[in-house]
């Protein structure tokens, strides 16, 4: 028998994306990129983890708005909007199995402009072009909304401002991108999301428990 994919190499490993077995080769050079590796694979497991271990902070071309100051104490505050952000996506990712981390920035990022420009007086709004991304998208900007409205009047509690949410998002990203290891069919960030967001409906309960990039 050969490798399922190069049918030159001897198949070491069980594939469940694709129901056959591959040589360790194959596994490493096409995971996430041609095969939709599916989350609870033990070898994709073991590559996020051992990935996570040696990753090298974002370089400076990476880091997403670099000119802007994200609190740590202001993340904290705003720890409700984080947990339910992560619990959007989890939902979404939930009905949508193909959802990958790069439709996830895509979205992030795009929403993160649209408040931006807001906040210059202009609304200037461009969704991702992608359709996963761009549904993911007004999903997202369907929560804050919501955010908003169950949030105010609320005594104690100052109403969350599109200046907020744009810091809250911007704040997300930068973890994203620093938790995904960027093959196109990466579910990195998600599977770090689904670690520490396990129950979006009781994460509010808990600590923050991401490290502020």
């Amino acid at each position: 028998m050969s490798c399922a994919i190069c049918e030159k190499r001897p198949p070491k490993r069980y594939c469940p994306a694709k129901g056959e077995k591959i040589c360790a080769n194959c596994c490493g050079r096409e995971r996430e990129v041609t095969i939709d590796c599916l989350p609870d694979c033990p070898h994709l497991i073991a590559a996020h983890r051992y990935e996570a271990e040696h990753r090298k902070p974002l370089s400076a071309d990476d880091y997403p708005y670099r000119d802007v100051q994200v609190r740590e104490e202001f993340v904290y505050e705003r720890w409700p909007v984080i947990t339910g952000l992560a619990g959007t996506i989890l939902n979404f990712q939930i009905q949508h199995k193909d959802l990958n981390d790069g439709a996830v920035c895509a979205a992030i990022e795009a929403l993160a402009e649209t408040l931006r420009t807001l906040g210059t007086g202009i609304y200037y709004e461009k969704p991702p072009d992608a359709p996963l991304a761009r549904a993911l998208y007004g999903q997202v900007a369907e929560f804050l909304q919501e955010f908003r409205k169950a949030d105010a009047g609320r005594a104690g509690i100052p109403p969350l401002r599109d200046s907020d949410a744009f810091h809250l998002l911007v704040f997300l990203l930068r973890v994203a991108r620093q938790e995904t290891n960027g093959r196109s069919r990466a579910g990195a960030f998600l599977g770090f999301l689904q670690a520490r967001f396990p129950l979006p409906a009781e994460a509010a309960k808990d600590a923050p428990r991401i490290i502020i990039p």
